[in-house]
């Protein structure tokens, strides 16, 4: 069976691949936090992505690598930078030298957060990060790029949208950027199963009626999403009264953009 390794296996999306993917194969669950104990076919590791000599024993034998482990939403530059900037070249790192031929890397719909949501947009806009933790997921793209083209590691980026711990749509912007668990399980799942691409960006969202990021380009993988926060959430978010900042309306990144902004909407296009 293919040997896969998931860091950041205690997290929310790490829980939910670790039970999406059991039985499928061979999981290698790494993480500096506690986590459950293996089942069949599961190894606990105890991993820190900061120490490079740390990751190297998980590496080996893994076919794939999914790498969701770092700091999960805007914080200081100190820790975007030691886990999610730092963190992440250490495991690119240890998987070219262990010689992983896949990383799938856990980006962010924050990667391009400021473009106006009126827009659709696709793998190809421009970066546009709305925060420090949306920089870090630029880093990791071009990072994956970088692997991808120098040393011919196969790489998926996947900007991943709202993932939620309870699988429930709760506020107005998740009607657009919801992904449910079995979406999120498919879509990693296609990642690792596809038999050879170079390096592909699919946007981690589920088949959302006000959905607002194409993966055209992704098709390829087979990806096909269940679930439509629209359908199962609308009516409930609605009548919660949950409400929408008028800044954070406008860009595709929502809350993350007006975390700390003092500039002018006006201005940017």
């Amino acid at each position: 069976m293919t040997r896969v390794l998931i860091t950041g296996a205690a997290g929310h999306i790490g829980r939910a691949l670790r039970a999406g993917l059991r039985g499928q194969y061979e999981l290698r669950l790494a993480d500096i936090a506690p986590q459950a104990p293996a089942g069949d076919g599961e190894e606990i590791v105890s991993t820190d992505i900061t120490r490079l000599a740390d990751l190297l024993p998980a590496m080996q034998g893994v076919d794939v690598v999914v790498h969701l482990a770092g700091i999960p939403d805007e914080d200081s530059w100190e820790k975007i930078r030691d886990i999610n900037i730092d963190g992440c070249y250490n495991v690119f790192e240890a998987a070219r030298q262990a010689g992983v031929k896949r990383v799938i890397f856990a980006s962010s719909n924050h990667a391009v957060g400021f473009h106006r949501r009126d827009r659709m947009i696709d793998d190809t806009v421009a970066l546009r990060p709305d925060s420090r933790y949306g920089v870090s997921k630029v880093f990791g793209e071009a990072l994956g790029r970088l692997y991808a083209d120098k040393h011919g590691m196969s790489v998926a980026c996947l900007r991943i949208g709202s993932f939620r711990a309870d699988d429930t749509p709760t506020m107005p912007r998740h009607l657009f950027t919801w992904i449910s668990h079995r979406d999120m399980v498919q879509l990693t799942k296609r990642c690792i199963d596809y038999p050879d691409y170079h390096f592909v960006i699919a946007y981690g969202v589920s088949n959302n009626a006000r959905n607002r990021w194409s993966n055209a380009n992704a098709r390829f993988l087979g990806y096909e999403p269940e679930d439509d926060a629209q359908a199962s959430a609308a009516a409930r978010i609605a009548a919660s009264g949950a409400r929408e900042d008028e800044r954070e309306a406008l860009f595709h990144g929502g809350f993350g953009c007006i975390v700390e902004f003092d500039g002018d909407v006006k201005r940017i296009d």
